[in-house]
């Protein structure tokens, strides 16, 4: 699981290369609609990928607010960085 200081992303996008997805079609991570059906072989692809975790710190460090990421729809996302903030909060105070 990402920590909170994962959150800065270094421009190293070598990830890419070495990512499970990367023969699969575009389309696939970015379903046009928004049944949550529509991204679950994306997901599948990446519960497999051995470059999830650098694949999601980019998307959430990037701000993607659109596809699959590292196993995470955008909606997944939201929620992950709602935690992440709240955690933060909590740590501050």
């Amino acid at each position: 699981m990402l920590a909170l200081h994962d959150l800065t992303w270094e421009p190293n996008e070598d990830w890419r290369q070495e990512a499970a997805c990367a023969d699969a079609p575009t389309e696939l991570f970015f379903p046009m609609e928004e049944d949550p059906s529509g991204s679950r072989l994306a997901k599948e692809i990446c519960a497999a990928c051995p470059v999830r975790e650098a694949c999601l710190q980019f998307a959430l460090s990037t701000n993607q607010s659109e596809g699959v990421w590292g196993g995470m729809d955008a909606d997944d996302r939201r929620r992950l960085r709602r935690r992440i903030r709240d955690r933060r909060r909590r740590l501050a105070s």
